[in-house]
């Protein structure tokens, strides 16, 4: 009966509502999949077309987090986690930038919704303590009363700040780029907005590259010799 309360619903799935947000999901998932499987369906000694493009990104992100981390085996662990984030995000983020993306029916960006911005955090959060337990065993939590058991409080703060301020950062950049193109393109149909979406291309993979690169470098704390 709730669920059914649900506006926001374009269908349901048995009792489960479903709202644009997730159909754009979806979509992204299957694009990257699709993407992926065309990329290495047949895949040959000498890359070239879209295996070599699929394979320069998968290269290029593995030798970027690897530089991240200190150790190479934590790096190939989670470089695949850590990819997924980049394309996930970079894709969300470039969707706004479709004409009326805020206003089409069964579409919405969803790294410009904070329930997406925040799921992805809490991915971040329980994976950095997976990390951490799976270098370190039990003696990682020995990190959460260092230098002090004094530390205690402030260093369980920080292990809730990390997520929120990831939650909020990309979220707040999305979210604020999309308001402000949707007002100019009201005020001044065409120019000025096409220069700001050419601006947004640019912050686009800036936010998909921050978010990952502090994911990255919360696993590699964690996993870090010093703890």
């Amino acid at each position: 009966m709730i669920f059914g309360m649900w506006d926001g619903a374009l269908f349901h799935i048995g009792p489960i509502p479903v709202d644009h947000l997730i159909v754009t999901e979806w979509a992204i998932i299957a694009l990257i999949g699709v993407i992926a499987f065309l990329a290495t369906r047949d895949m040959q000694m000498v890359p070239r077309g879209l295996q070599n493009a699929f394979e320069m990104a998968v290269t290029w992100s593995y030798d970027f987090f690897t530089s991240l981390m200190e150790k190479e085996h934590v790096a190939k662990r989670w470089a695949p986690l850590l990819t997924c984030f980049f394309l996930f995000i970079l894709i969300s983020n470039y969707s706004g930038l479709i004409p009326g993306a805020g206003h089409i029916s069964g579409f919405q960006p969803p790294t410009s919704n904070w329930n997406v911005t925040m799921t992805l955090a809490l991915i971040t959060f329980f994976s950095v303590h997976i990390a951490g337990i799976s270098e370190h065993g039990g003696g990682y939590f020995g990190h959460f009363i260092s230098p002090s058991p004094l530390m205690l409080p402030l260093n369980l703060i920080e292990q809730v700040t990390q997520p929120l301020s990831l939650t909020v950062r990309l979220f707040g950049n999305i979210f604020g780029e999309e308001m402000v193109i949707a007002f100019m393109l009201f005020m001044v149909p065409f120019f000025i907005p096409m220069a700001l979406m050419g601006l947004s291309v640019l912050l686009g993979a800036i936010q998909a590259v921050v978010f990952t690169i502090l994911s990255a470098s919360y696993i590699a704390a964690a996993t870090s010799d010093a703890i």
